[in-house]
């Protein structure tokens, strides 16, 4: 198998990450003085979501890396994945109140063209996390290698299947970018490498748990020679195990690889449910995602892509020191 194991140089620090913070939507990160040159500097924050601990692992990071410039956050995002509008409305208040610079993650690279637009027109330094517009005014993006990720997840599941069988791939998001690249990278690696594996399903549950389960459902009846199911994301993934304890079924009876760390994902793969999953660095995604902000306000060029890496994960590496430092429950 190749070893397409990924580490940023802000992992090892992620050991030290303190208690995620609360699911509610927005709020204020507070400034650590002036200890990094950055006081009275403000980056607003909008993420496509608060659902998922991801989006609070993220949250994290950008908390701390802003306490250690000295510079105030905010971060914000809808409620769902799907809410485009209601990312779009929070876009064009933090365009209306001039923040110092914008970070963004687009729900969909194609509507938040027209405000990103109007943020450079204004002068406004614009960055991305996770997830790009399909702009040229953002500077950077801080993001996972999700094709990478995806053929991560693909080489693993071919190992667990011994090579061969049907297998079927619940998706988060057929428009957003990391929706679709991880689907790719999944697939690509799949027909190039594993000939006699056969992806006989792709549907998409925006990322709901409840979706995703029905969905997850619907194959295993659809396709009684279903060896295993890949989800997406950290909503897919759990819609996934929680179709198969509605079923009776176990990790023997299908191969399960997710994507994203949390505590239900987490307990899965200890219980056997899950195979594994790939795991992202979300505090490192955070702490670029505001070092990138601060670094474009006193005008210096950020890296365009940074990478913050990406790492599989199961029962018998997830107390390993590398790996534990990117989980987040």
């Amino acid at each position: 198998m190749k070893n397409r194991k990924k580490m940023s140089v802000l992992a090892a620090a992620a050991i030290a990450v303190v208690a995620l913070a609360g699911c509610a939507q927005g709020g204020d990160a507070g400034s650590g003085g002036d200890a990094g040159g950055g006081e009275g500097i403000e980056i607003a924050m909008i993420s496509k979501g608060f659902q998922h601990q991801f989006w609070q692992a993220v949250k994290t990071g950008a908390e701390q890396r802003a306490e250690e410039l000295g510079v105030t956050i905010t971060f914000e995002g809808p409620a769902s994945e799907t809410e485009v509008d209601a990312q779009l409305q929070m876009l064009q208040a933090a365009i209306d109140r001039s923040p110092d610079a914008i970070a963004y993650a687009a729900l969909d690279p194609e509507a938040c063209i027209p405000l990103i637009d109007a943020a450079g027109a204004a002068d406004i330094p614009v960055v991305q996390f996770d997830a790009g517009c399909d702009s040229d005014v953002p500077v950077s993006i801080a993001k996972t290698d999700s094709l990478g990720a995806g053929a991560l997840a693909a080489d693993h599941m071919a190992e667990l299947m011994g090579g061969e069988g049907e297998v079927a791939i619940v998706g988060h998001s057929q428009i957003n970018s990391t929706g679709v690249e991880r689907r790719d990278g999944f697939v690509d690696q799949m027909e190039a490498e594993y000939p006699d594996i056969e992806i006989v399903d792709i549907q998409y549950g925006d990322g709901d748990h409840l979706k995703s389960a029905d969905i997850a459902k619907a194959m295993i009846a659809a396709h009684p020679d279903l060896k295993g199911i890949y989800g997406t994301n950290e909503g897919s993934a759990v819609g996934v195990v929680n179709a198969l304890t509605e079923l009776s079924l176990t990790g023997d009876d299908l191969t399960v690889i997710g994507f994203d760390s949390g505590k239900a994902q987490m307990d899965a793969i200890t219980n056997g449910l899950m195979a594994g999953a790939i795991t992202q660095n979300p505090i490192g995604i955070g702490a670029e995602t505001v070092q990138a902000a601060f670094d474009a306000i006193n005008g210096e060029t950020p890296e365009e892509v940074i990478d913050t890496g990406y790492f599989f994960y199961d029962a018998d590496n997830m107390t390993d020191e590398e790996i534990a430092a990117v989980l987040y429950e």
